[in-house]
């Protein structure tokens, strides 16, 4: 059954334009860079995001969101749990955030 991974982030108020545009560009570039751990080819079914534009006010300070779509509940515990791309794009981005929310939900 696929799965749908919500992720927001809040960024420090002194991260820079740039570190922002970076982490953002290296979230969605996930897509490409995490590989299948048997086929070694990519195996996010879709991923999207971007700043936040609502109107009713209810970020809670998230300014960033991003929707992940995997195949299959194997596939999201293997980008959670071992992706070293995943993993590696978590320590380059830790530094600057505040925080982060993730969801998940089967469909």
């Amino acid at each position: 059954m696929p799965v749908k991974h919500i992720v927001l982030f809040q960024f420090k108020d002194d991260a820079t334009a740039e570190q922002v545009d970076t982490v953002v560009a290296n979230m969605l570039a996930l897509k490409d860079n995490c590989l299948h751990a048997t086929t070694q080819k990519p195996y996010i079914s879709s991923l999207t995001g971007g700043k936040d534009i609502s109107i009713e006010g209810r970020q809670n300070g998230m300014q960033y969101g991003f929707v992940v779509e995997f195949p299959s509940v194997e596939d999201r515990d293997y980008y959670v749990k071992q992706d070293q791309a995943h993993k590696d794009f978590i320590t380059s981005a830790v530094p600057i955030l505040v925080g982060a929310t993730v969801v998940d939900y089967d469909f």
